[in-house]
């Protein structure tokens, strides 16, 4: 046998569900959200939060809209149940906020959990007890009738002491443990002589939480287990029953949504999938993929640096530049097609207007607090198109498509050069070396122009304190200042493409000039220029001198 040997493990097998019905449903409403980021995410990092942390997160949850949030373990440990204290105590908890706790099924152990919730206005004691066969043989040496017994206790002893604590409106949770790896006749029986100790058609507030404490299957399996187990339940409408998936398989999140389509109510999760082994529930991915098809996840998750940067400093966790919808690279592209296709789709969009369409970007990124500069970025995979959207983007340079191909070359020159990206700064200042810097000697110091009829005259003063005066006349600005360089420089050129517009307010330079000239004496390719001006025609003029500077430099 080879180390590596498939035939060890055995195939999970499905679970007959011959009354199927989820495949045929579409989600349309967002689940009841339950976050365990206090218990199960802390429980798996290598530093523990400290209370501090735990504060803070607590107030990002509150933040962000969970309802339902699992502060601890407070019988595991000192620090955990002083923290639930602080919580009460200090009067932390909004008044449509539950807190919940979690505890193994023995009395000790519930009772310290008791004590931790003392005070509490909205609190769910939350117990599990394993039942899977694995565990039954293999740590616990029960058979199934012991495992029910140890639930069953677990159940009257909560129910008991609940009475004694009328002050707070209770919710009870029960967990089989490893219900997707469990017997679905065992887990249904142990859940129902639970949910029959707590009495929810009495008016008691019962969750029944389905674990897929190891995720053992493809998701459509864990789909018909909850199904199967919802038909089979009684008393179905006092119930809230909940899935709690874990990322084994990478899975989770495609699992707690067929779940929901199979019947449950409730998810629990963590933010960014945080917790043992490979992690939970991702509730911000899974609260972003309703959002992005129009569902309200009834979370606000427009703060999405904030939730990113609370997340990492509290638990030291790093997230995935490729994360889904957070990650910092999901909305940026440095393909030359993708630039183009977002390029023209959200010119398309502020344009029409409707159901957001554009290509390659699922969502507004400014939905989540994002900057559109990050969209697109450049590398040496970049295309001319997203080279133009930068510039017009952060610098309200609006290229003519004439310039682009050119102007391209020298960027992915510089990516090829540097071998990274090609920030918009550095872009901004190629486009300046290459189109904008001219000598003094051609420098537009002064001008005037005169319209007569249908011909323009104009006066232009070059170099240092004017010392150059050109007078000329045509149809227009251009044609006389050509005809003015004609007269006083015996220049032949002629102008091949020209392009001006009007900067954004805000921006020191009202517009921008673009102008590319052809020698007459000269087999070389036209030249191009650019400049800057306080209206069109100081850009148009300085741009012409610019580009006749650089045509008489390449002689």
């Amino acid at each position: 046998m080879t180390v590596f040997d498939s035939s060890r493990y055995r195939p999970f097998s499905p679970v007959p569900n011959p009354n199927r019905r989820w495949v045929d449903r579409t989600l349309t409403k967002a689940p009841v959200w339950a976050s365990v980021d206090l218990r199960d995410g802390n429980q798996a990092l290598l530093a523990p939060m400290d209370t501090p942390k735990k504060l803070r997160l607590f107030g990002l949850l509150v933040r962000m809209g969970f309802k339902e949030i699992e502060v601890g373990f407070p019988s595991a440990s000192t620090i955990e149940f002083d923290f639930v204290r602080q919580l009460i105590e200090r009067e932390l908890i909004p008044s449509d906020v539950t807190i919940q706790v979690l505890t193994q099924a023995r009395e000790d152990l519930i009772t310290r959990s008791f004590a931790a919730l003392k005070g509490a206005k909205k609190a769910n004691m939350h117990f599990y007890n394993s039942v899977n066969p694995a565990q039954r043989i293999q740590v616990f040496r029960r058979d199934r009738g012991g495992v029910k017994e140890i639930a069953e206790t677990g159940a009257r002893i909560i129910r008991d002491l609940a009475t004694l604590s009328p002050e707070t409106e209770w919710t009870f949770q029960y967990s089989p443990e490893s219900f997707s790896a469990t017997e679905p006749d065992f887990a249904l029986e142990v859940c129902s002589a639970v949910k029959e100790i707590w009495e929810p058609e009495k008016g008691q507030k019962v969750i029944l939480n389905l674990p897929a404490t190891v995720e053992m299957s493809t998701p459509n399996v864990f789909a018909d287990q909850v199904e199967r187990f919802l038909d089979q339940l009684s008393g179905r409408d006092g119930v809230v029953v909940s899935v709690h998936t874990h990322n084994d398989r990478g899975c989770a999140i495609a699992a707690a949504e067929l779940a929901l389509l199979a019947g449950a109510d409730r998810v629990e999760g963590t933010l960014f999938g945080n917790g043992e082994r490979t992690g939970n529930l991702d509730l911000i991915t899974m609260a972003m993929n309703l959002y992005s098809q129009g569902i309200d996840p009834n979370l606000d998750l427009s703060f999405s640096r904030e939730i990113l940067s609370c997340y990492k400093e509290c638990t030291g966790m790093p997230v995935h530049p490729r994360h889904p919808w957070f990650g910092e690279l999901v909305y940026s592209a440095a393909s030359g097609s993708h630039q183009d296709a977002i390029r023209k789709g959200m010119a398309f969009h502020r344009e029409y207007g409707g159901f957001w369409t554009v290509p390659y970007l699922p969502i507004d990124p400014q939905d989540l607090g994002r900057d559109y500069t990050e969209v697109v970025r450049i590398n040496s995979q970049s295309g001319k198109s997203g080279i133009a959207h930068v510039l017009k983007r952060d610098y309200q340079i609006e290229l003519p498509p004439w310039l682009w191909g050119e102007f391209a070359e020298l960027v992915q020159a510089e990516a090829e050069r540097t071998g990274v990206e090609v920030a918009p700064s550095r872009i901004l200042a190629l486009f300046e070396e290459a189109y904008l810097k001219v000598s003094p000697r051609w420098r537009l110091s002064g001008y005037a122009v005169e319209k007569k009829e249908e011909r323009v005259q104009t006066m232009v003063r070059i170099g240092d304190e004017g010392s150059l005066k050109m007078d000329g006349e045509g149809s227009g600005v251009v044609e006389a200042l050509m005809d003015g360089l004609s007269n006083a420089f015996t220049i032949r050129a002629e102008i091949v493409n020209f392009s001006e517009h009007a900067m954004s307010e805000g921006t020191e330079a009202k517009a921008v000039a673009f102008v590319q000239i052809r020698s007459h004496d000269s087999g070389k390719p036209p030249i191009a220029a650019a400049s800057f001006g306080r209206d069109t025609t100081e850009a148009v003029l300085q741009a012409v001198l610019t580009a006749i500077a650089r045509l008489e430099g390449s002689k």
